[in-house]
């Protein structure tokens, strides 16, 4: 399979195709290291977020693990479940329940390992999260009353 691009609610060029090279550069190093990571990535550019997010679907909170965000000088690298992410290398930043970022102002950065491990761990972390809510789901389907017991 290959990477499915949604449109619906923006363009990749519509978040990016205005901005310097140097943002485009870095911001096509981290799109390219979330592909070769998840082949299978969906990728969402939200005009009124002004980001692109990427994931198992199109819900931007529940099935996405990170986005790119560009600013003037750089790339927000955002992992949307990165306060439950392992950060050894402490390059995230963000005091959130949940949302963390990684300020990316080169080309070499993007394309480090530090970086890698960190889009790596979002998607395992995203891929068990919904594998969690999954069954969650299901067990909860089942522990509800039919509607004899609720008559009764």
């Amino acid at each position: 399979m290959a990477v499915t691009t949604l449109t619906k609610l923006g363009t990749w060029g519509s978040i990016f195709g205005r901005r310097s090279k140097k943002v485009k550069a870095i911001a096509d190093d981290l799109r390219a290291l979330v592909v070769g990571l998840h082949p299978d990535t969906v990728e969402v550019p939200r005009k009124g977020d002004k980001a692109v997010a990427f994931g198992f679907g199109e819900k931007k909170m529940s099935q996405s693990y990170c986005y790119l965000m560009p600013h003037t000088d750089r790339v927000n690298l955002g992992f949307w479940w990165g306060a439950m992410l392992d950060d050894p290398n402490g390059l995230m930043e963000g005091k959130g329940k949940k949302l963390r970022h990684v300020k990316i102002y080169d080309q070499a950065t993007a394309r480090s390992a530090k970086i890698a491990q960190l889009v790596h761990l979002s998607i395992e972390e995203r891929r068990a999260g919904l594998a969690r809510d999954k069954s969650g789901a299901k067990a909860a389907r089942k522990k509800r009353p039919s509607r004899m017991e609720v008559a009764r």
